[in-house]
């Protein structure tokens, strides 16, 4: 497979101390880590435009209120394959989401992933990861 860069988009809604976050369980190729959801941007879309597809396709919401926050560059190697992201990072707002109870997983329908509200507390380097690099301290910014 060819190397390139990805943009992807991602959004960001925190309650309290606790991040909407999607898990994925440990595997043989990579331990269970968190990471915020969203996901590519497609040739001609906005990454506003990706990130309300993506949350669409993968929960099934719509998105309301979004701001920008941040964009990052994120490098990583994951099951032995490098990856290259430019990350574009937003604070959202969705009442269907943000009214989930803080013990409640949703299976999301883009992958195997589950979706669910985790203590940014929890998270970090020598806890349970959370990516892409750069997204807990953005994440903590808003609590």
């Amino acid at each position: 497979m060819t190397e390139r860069i990805r943009n992807i988009a991602v959004g960001l809604i925190v309650r309290g101390e606790h991040v909407l976050a999607e898990e994925y369980p440990a595997s043989d190729r990579h331990p269970r880590f968190l990471r915020a959801i969203g996901g590519g941007i497609d040739f001609g879309e906005t990454a506003e435009e990706a990130l309300r597809r993506e949350f669409q396709e993968e929960l099934d919401v719509e998105l309301g209120e979004v701001a920008q926050l941040a964009v990052t560059e994120n490098h990583f190697t994951l099951a032995g394959r490098r990856g290259h992201e430019i990350v574009h990072v937003f604070g959202i707002h969705c009442a269907a989401l943000e009214g989930m109870p803080l013990d409640e997983r949703r299976a999301n329908g883009d992958s195997r992933s589950i979706v669910g509200w985790f203590r940014l507390d929890d998270l970090g380097e020598d806890a349970l990861p959370f990516y892409p690099n750069g997204i807990l301290e953005i994440a903590r910014g808003l609590a």
